[in-house]
């Protein structure tokens, strides 16, 4: 059974070992799209070693510079957290988090966001995401190695989708870099505008991220806020009084 298109994407891993035994946990579950984020040390003979025969995942690792070109492809991102943010943010569970990939995936590829092993992902990288998932551990004992986590949510969601067919989706979500680019058309228009101070923006944008990725708008309805913004962006001819008298 061919799994969907959910990409593993790890951001700046910093040991070889550590992404040798994510292609393999992957492996074990049948995914195969593993994607590194800046990686410290790849290709590397202990990632080869740790891969234990998921060699041919490695190969075909796609390395980019950054998490806006890892998830640009992808119509749904989900980040893994371990901590609290400043910014509520919807929160799934592993076996939630499976299913909605899973689902999500009928649209187009999807990712799975893991910070580095000491730092995990910063605000910056969460926002390029839908939703968190936070795998329940021992409060007492709350480090988790990355490729455990990676095991761990890479068995769900082979659990997910050969546990029941997955019905495919009316609603096919637009690609990440679409959002991008209506996220930054925003941004310019509110500073237009003078509703962004650029000198004091606070969290305003951090804020309106998370509310258009949670919207998770489909490629129509982002070109209809696209040409909202562009209508902004254009002065408008002022508007004739009816009571003004006519050019003569």
């Amino acid at each position: 059974m061919d799994m969907p298109d959910i990409r593993v994407i790890l951001v700046r891993p910093q040991h070889p070992g550590n992404i040798g035994a994510c292609a393999r946990a992957m492996k074990n579950m049948g995914l195969r799209h593993l994607v590194l984020v800046a990686p410290q040390r790849f290709p590397d003979d202990e990632a080869t070693a740790r891969a234990a025969g998921a060699d041919d995942i490695l190969t075909h690792a796609q390395i980019v510079a950054d998490v806006r070109a890892a998830v640009a492809e992808c119509v749904y991102v989900v980040a893994t957290s371990a901590r609290e943010r400043s910014i509520a943010w919807p929160r799934l569970g592993p076996r939630e988090a499976a299913s909605v990939l899973c689902e999500q995936a009928a649209g187009g590829p999807v990712g799975l966001l893991f910070g580095a092993e000491r730092t995990g992902l910063t605000n910056e990288e969460v926002d390029f995401a839908q939703a968190l998932v936070q795998i329940p551990v021992d409060p007492a004992f709350p480090s988790l190695n990355l490729a455990a986590a990676v095991q761990i949510l890479c068995y769900e969601i082979r659990c997910a989708y050969t546990g029941a067919a997955v019905p495919p989706s009316a609603h096919v979500p637009a690609p990440g870099e679409a959002i991008n680019r209506f996220l930054a058309h925003l941004e310019q228009t509110l500073i237009a505008i003078g509703f962004l101070d650029e000198r004091h923006p606070r969290k305003l944008m951090r804020r309106l991220t998370r509310l258009f990725r949670r919207a998770n708008p489909d490629v129509n309805e982002v070109l209809i806020l696209r040409g909202i913004l562009s209508a902004i962006d254009k002065p408008q001819p002022p508007r004739r009084d009816d009571s003004d008298p006519p050019n003569t």
